[in-house]
Formats: structure tokens, sequence, C-alpha cells
């Protein structure tokens, strides 16, 4: 195809045109915050840190979310309590912590969180404790 006519199908498909700009927008944004937080893992990444680099798990669901099954020596700190539980997580700072929540979303602003208070090697798990799950991995339940 020619300039031209890619120029004619868009003048006469605007609707389509604009729908594409606004997914394509999208996924750019997407893309570029995932790159900017860059400490997003998914479960075999977490599983690798747990094991060879002694991660620290915490998981922010709600306490009832927690006893339902949960990723083995997590710690569990609501997401409505995190600030004032900060002092707690001080000693791991050296190490890496891996947020975890029920999907993914709660963990990622949990996460952005420590970052702003100075924790340098904080990961989200991508997916949660739904893809943990998925993936087969152990969980504990009590």
């Amino acid at each position: 195809m020619h300039m031209q006519q890619y120029l004619e199908f868009a003048a006469n498909h605007p609707v389509l045109i604009g729908a594409f700009m606004l997914v394509l927008g999208a996924l750019i944004w997407n893309l570029l915050r995932e790159g900017v937080s860059g400490m997003n893992i998914g479960p075999a990444e977490a599983t690798l840190k747990i094991n060879h680099e002694d991660a620290v798990v915490v998981d922010v669901r709600s306490i009832e979310e927690f006893s339902g099954g949960h990723i083995l020596h997590a710690r569990n700190i609501p997401l409505n309590g995190l600030k004032n539980q900060l002092p707690a997580l001080e000693k791991y700072r050296q190490r890496p912590i891996i947020i975890a929540c029920h999907s993914g979303s709660r963990s990622g602003v949990a996460a952005s969180t420590l970052r702003k208070e100075g924790f340098e090697q904080v990961y989200n798990l991508r997916g949660g404790m739904l893809a943990w799950e998925s993936a087969g991995l152990p969980m504990k339940r009590r």
C-alpha cells in the first residue's frame, strides 16, 4: 500500500483509527509503567528469590484471606495496616521482599509504598496468589 491509501483509509474510518490510537496509547502506558516499576515477578521468579536469595514474602491480604491459604513462611500484613508495620519490616531492608495479594493489584500498591520508604529490593508477585496457585506451587493453609 502507498501512503496515500493509508491516509484515505484513516480519513474514511476515523472511529477505527481513534480506537486503535487509544489501545496503542494504553499499551504503551502499561509497558512504560511496568518498566518504571520494573519489579513485577512471576511465581517461578519468586520461587527462585525465596530459595536462593532468602527473599521475604509479605502477604497484604486480609487475615481471613491469608488463613485460606498462603505462601509458606509468608508474613501477613494487611494493606490497610502496612504503614504502621514498616518498623517490623526494617530488619528485612537488605533482603528481597516479595509482596503478594489475591491478584497482584493490592500488592502493587504495597510495593510502591515500600519503595517510597527506601526499600530497594521490593517485588510485586504478578498475578498474586491466583498465579501462584495456578502454577501448582505449594501453599500452607491454617
